[in-house]
């Protein structure tokens, strides 16, 4: 593949700044759509139009969703494609410049060089244009083309034009782009487009086509490190290999590599296709690797040669951008995904938050949707990730994901691992959990009772251990309100606090059951997603999760602590059931009425065990 046979373009910018009618324009006089379609650009209309039927509607040839045509707005993203006069090929992602549908934007923006910012030279600069070149910055956009359009709506002043450059010039050298380019157009009228017309003769630049043209991009020299991502493996009769893509460099028989983040290191001893062996693979290409000697390697491993190969980390700098409505709770366990990777992860810090308006760093706690910032981020196991910026994108881009939802709510960039999350190791000693379970004579569990405020659950886990104390099991209790008078005496009650208390006592208990101990874990626990992720610390069979059910009334009657009492006076805003959200848990192991007798639960409870 030639250094820059494809290019690929996102369009920038806020709504009815006219990204769809220049993208349009651009096609169209480049012979790049089908007569068909031109036809109905000629003959349809949507509601509010004022381009007489019989001329081209531009705007239409790219909005191709219907609820798009009927609000005059672009949500999806468009792709469009057309082939340039030095014979590359140039893929146009239209991208809604709605700030709703900033998500749809970033996906756009993250496979592309060119990033055709568009501004309306009547409106100005608005703060949706200054999120879009953040984002640009942000996601690695090589080139930036700002086109002032609607100059036909100014008298084609040059004045109005040098004003918005001159503004623009700061905030794009400020974001760190370099490679930047005005031109003055106007899509509905054509003018500076693919040709020069009299009404820009004052403008001694290129046209839009003619820059997009003489663009040359570098990244294929930059993505130079060898680098091949394992989908799945393929095994036969006297067969076994690991099928997957190179994503960059070149992998060659007899190469000596390393499976990461496993460390396993092995000679790759055939390169195999649908057409035969070979005896290179290079950037794109989707091969079968056939290794020396049978090793462990699974999906979503990297393989890259042992000379120039990454060090996996756990814990990473990096820019994320949020996407969900609900907002970032730092502590909270969510799911990395990078390729075919997947892992748990939390947010531990926010460094900054980026004002795309000013560029100011700015103190956060949490992020809304389409806020910007710099954050540090843990995984439950480490991963072979490179800087976003200084490598191959495609080894240092995330999405996060909603344990919950599955719901897509971030997308990231690293920017370089934290020192720690790759000089920390772990160590495996000869007594293990097995042999533990052994001398005890038991299975090891972690029993998590979660409930409201009042429901019971201390008292539940005293007669639990009791009962287990004189069957025989050896365990202990993990209280929560305990623990918050030690290891968790510097949390509060925030959302993320919270997260952050149950992923201490999760850890804690697995810890205990890796000791061979039955664990009886007391915690509010109000979250769902949090007590999943307590429960995905530990194997199947190990977690047991009891809801204790006792009716809200019934827990503000005992309320052996006032808190019920405080929440009603005003004093105690935030607690869970009153000012605080509880959420039900949806699949436990074992529901308990709270209202019955605490003995007669833990026996329940104890049988279940048995």
């Amino acid at each position: 593949m030639s250094a820059d046979s494809v290019i690929r373009l996102v369009t920038c910018g806020s709504v009815d700044d006219g990204k769809s009618t220049l993208i349009g324009r651009l096609l169209a006089e480049t012979d790049s759509i089908p007569l068909d379609t031109l036809h109905q650009a000629k003959t349809q209309r949507r509601s509010g139009s004022l381009i007489p039927v019989g001329e081209i509607d531009f705007s239409l040839l790219t909005d191709g969703l219907e609820a798009e045509r009927e609000q005059g707005i672009t949500i999806d993203v468009a792709y469009r494609s057309m082939t340039l006069t030095s014979e590359r090929r140039l893929i146009i992602a239209d991208a809604p410049g709605h700030e709703e549908y900033t998500r749809n934007m970033v996906v756009a923006a993250s496979r592309s060089e060119i990033g055709l910012v568009i501004v309306d030279a009547h409106r100005g600069i608005r703060p949706q244009t200054l999120r879009h070149l953040s984002i640009c910055s942000l996601v690695g956009v090589h080139k930036i083309i700002v086109a002032i359009n609607k100059m036909d709506a100014v008298d084609y002043s040059a004045e109005v034009f040098e004003n918005l450059r001159s503004e623009l010039l700061p905030i794009i050298a400020r974001l760190g782009v370099h490679d930047v380019t005005f031109i003055p157009l106007s899509a509905l009228a054509g003018d500076n487009v693919t040709v020069r017309t009299d009404a820009l003769s004052w403008h001694d630049g290129n046209t839009l086509l003619d820059e997009i043209n003489a663009y040359r991009s570098d990244r294929y020299v930059r993505e130079s490190r060898a680098r091949f991502n394992a989908q799945i493996v393929s095994r036969d009769d006297n067969f076994r290999g690991i099928a997957g893509t190179v994503t960059s460099g070149i992998l060659s028989r007899g190469d000596e590599v390393v499976i990461l983040p496993r460390g396993t290191v092995t000679v790759v001893d055939d390169i195999v296709t649908f057409d035969g062996s070979r005896e290179t693979a290079v950037l794109g290409d989707a091969v079968t690797l056939v290794f020396a000697r049978d090793v462990d390697a699974s999906r979503g491993d990297v393989i890259e040669k042992t000379a120039d190969s990454t060090i996996p980390t756990d814990s990473f700098q990096a820019n994320l951008v949020w996407l969900d409505t609900s907002p970032l709770v730092t502590n909270r366990s969510y799911v990395l995904i990078n390729g075919f990777t997947r892992t748990d992860m939390a947010v531990t810090d926010i460094r900054h938050r980026i004002n795309v308006e000013t560029g100011a760093h700015e103190a956060a706690s949490s992020l809304n949707a389409n806020d910007i910032a710099e954050v540090h981020i843990s995984l439950s196991t480490p991963l072979a990730l490179d800087s976003y910026y200084q490598v191959t994108r495609s080894h240092g881009n995330f999405i996060v994901v909603d344990r919950l939802t599955r719901a897509t709510v971030g997308a990231g960039m690293v920017k370089h691992p934290l020192r720690r999350g790759q000089n920390v190791g772990s160590e495996h000693f000869d007594i293990d959990q097995a042999a533990r379970t052994a001398q005890k004579g038991h299975s090891p569990r972690a029993i998590w009772i979660t409930g409201l405020p009042g429901s019971g659950k201390s008292t539940l886990a005293n007669e639990l251990e009791k009962k287990l104390h004189t069957a025989g099991f050896h365990s202990y209790i993990l209280d929560g309100d305990n623990l918050r008078h030690g290891l968790n005496r510097d949390l509060g009650f925030t959302e993320g606090d919270r997260a952050e208390n149950v992923r201490r006592l999760a850890e804690v208990g697995r810890l205990m059951v890796d000791a061979g101990l039955v664990v009886v874990i007391a915690s509010v626990s109000p979250y769902q997603t949090d007590r999943e992720m307590a429960r995905s610390l530990f194997v199947d069979g190990e977690f047991v999760e009891v809801w204790l059910d006792t009716p809200l009334d019934v827990c503000a009657e005992r309320d052996s602590k006032g808190l019920y009492a405080k929440a009603a006076s005003g004093s105690l805003p935030n607690l869970t059931g009153v000012g605080a959200v509880y959420e039900n848990p949806t699949h436990a192991e074992i529901r308990i009425d709270g209202t019955l007798n605490a003995q007669d639960n833990a026996r329940d409870v104890l049988e279940f065990l048995r």
